[in-house]
């Protein structure tokens, strides 16, 4: 009899609401194995992303980076959110999560091309995989958790709408393309606020935090990756290596500090109420593209420095400067309340965004750039021993 219910249990289990408040929740070996497939997606969009830079053309490149990295970022968040509510680990729930899998790698097949000629018409049959076997997690979750049975089914009636409307962007001509675009996307970020009104999900702080911190860690060490195969890339091609190893120290300090702010703070503590959830999540958008484009842009510079001559000076150190300014004050901005800083605490971090965007004009933006989010950690560091020694 035990038997026989460990094998069904195995095979099948009700998908009903996961507690909230469980103890020593953490990510699955099929969470972290969806991540490591993900930044596939994520490694194509940045090294597109790169060579749309190097091209000489940093404006067309930034806009399709932002557009692939939107759709990365949003498949990504919404299964992760909802495995924090229903994950059952059965059969139907692993087979459709590596279908998601598939999905993602079709996108990112499609990636390059989007980037380089507009042709999103791949990325987009690979999104819309993705999100069609979201939409059956969904409609399991409807049909056996009465609880959220309304939340779950706004969820797959609005992907499963939306998702007609992105097959149907295929046909309109490349004028109309962004506009559509733009409009879809903020119709998908609407779908979570209009399901969540209904009955809600019982997400699990501790476990959405760990999740994200594990995905910040990824996207960072491709930033590592970049600058090291870039530093390889310029030795082989017998370029003198004083110019290029400043910018890829600069870049490698620039990457620690980031993980060093990041992993600073307390997510779940900041992850109380459902508005502060939605914040969070929407607002890593800018965390998760910011970090990646971080390691393209370190590539663009270990390039310049060795003489490639696409980009003027203050281009290639804006293309690395924004983006590492950008992270400093989006990580600010998620924390500042439920931190609770002090009043330097929170002069420190815009007041280092801003000195990063200054030190694009300096003879050295990315040695520049890396002393001084090094210094905002130090200065953050000192700030929280001094408060904790008044307490």
């Amino acid at each position: 009899m035990s038997q026989s219910t460990n094998t069904f249990s195995a095979w099948y289990r009700p998908m009903l609401a996961r507690h909230a408040g469980e103890e020593h929740r953490a990510a699955s070996a099929l969470e972290l194995f969806f991540d490591l497939c993900f930044v596939v997606a994520v490694a194509q969009a940045s090294s597109a992303f790169e060579h749309e830079v190097v091209s000489g053309r940093p404006g067309h490149g930034l806009l399709g980076y932002a557009l692939v990295f939107f759709a990365i970022w949003w498949a990504w968040m919404n299964f992760t959110w909802f495995a924090s509510a229903y994950d059952t680990d059965d059969v139907p729930y692993r087979l459709l999560t590596l279908v998601q899998i598939v999905g993602a790698l079709v996108m990112a097949a499609g990636i390059a091309e989007a980037l380089e000629h507009g042709d999103f018409t791949v990325i987009t049959w690979g999104y819309v995989v993705m999100r069609l076997a979201m939409v059956s997690q969904w409609l399991r979750a409807a049909v056996t958790d009465r609880s959220g049975r309304r939340s779950a089914s706004r969820y797959a009636v609005g992907i499963l709408v939306l998702q007609v409307g992105w097959l149907a962007r295929l046909a309109l001509s490349a004028d109309g393309g962004t506009v559509t675009f733009a409009v879809l996307a903020a119709l998908e970020l609407t779908v979570p606020v209009w399901a969540e009104r209904a009955d809600g999900t019982a997400w699990h702080p501790g476990h959405i935090a760990e999740r994200y911190g594990l995905f910040t860690l990824i996207v960072l060490g491709e930033s590592v990756m970049a600058a090291g195969l870039a530093v390889g890339a310029a030795l082989d091609t017998h370029q003198d290596l004083g110019a290029v190893l400043p910018v890829a120290l600069g870049g490698l300090l620039t990457v620690f500090a980031l993980w060093w702010m990041y992993f600073a703070q307390d997510a779940p503590r900041r992850l109380r109420t459902q508005r502060t959830a939605m914040w969070w999540g929407y607002g890593h958008y800018v965390v998760f593209a910011a970090a990646a484009a971080v390691g393209a842009a370190l590539a663009v510079n270990v390039a310049h420095a060795a003489g490639s001559r696409a980009l003027t000076d203050v281009q290639a150190a804006a293309v690395y400067t924004v983006p590492v300014a950008l992270f400093v004050l989006c990580v600010w901005l998620l924390h500042r309340r439920a931190a609770q800083l002090s009043t330097a605490g929170n002069v420190l971090p815009p007041a280092a965004a801003l000195a990063v965007l200054c030190s694009t004009v300096t003879p050295f933006p990315v040695p520049a750039t890396g002393v001084i989010v090094a210094l905002l950690i130090a200065g953050s560091v000192v700030l929280v021993r001094r408060e904790d020694s008044d307490a």
